[in-house]
């Protein structure tokens, strides 16, 4: 007769359980995803910092030895 009422306060139990878990989870996840969401937001709304931009001190000044109107030279074979 005790293993009989184990496997019943086991099967309430197991049955309670699954029902808080059924009603609970998905309200925790919500909150979970609106914090995330939250977060995303503020780092995105941040002002981007002056780090971020590029500046060139130097340039180099010297020509090549083929003229622009040239455009590329390919070398090829011709094959027959």
């Amino acid at each position: 007769m005790p293993i009989i009422e184990f496997l019943v306060i086991s099967a309430c139990v197991y049955y309670f359980l699954r029902m808080l878990i059924r009603m609970f989870l998905p309200m925790i996840f919500q909150k979970l995803m609106n914090k995330a969401q939250q977060q995303g937001q503020q780092q995105y709304r941040e002002p981007r910092r002056a780090e971020s931009k590029i500046k060139v001190d130097y340039a180099p000044k010297t020509k090549s030895a083929i003229p622009d109107s040239e455009g590329d030279f390919i070398d090829y074979e011709e094959i027959k």
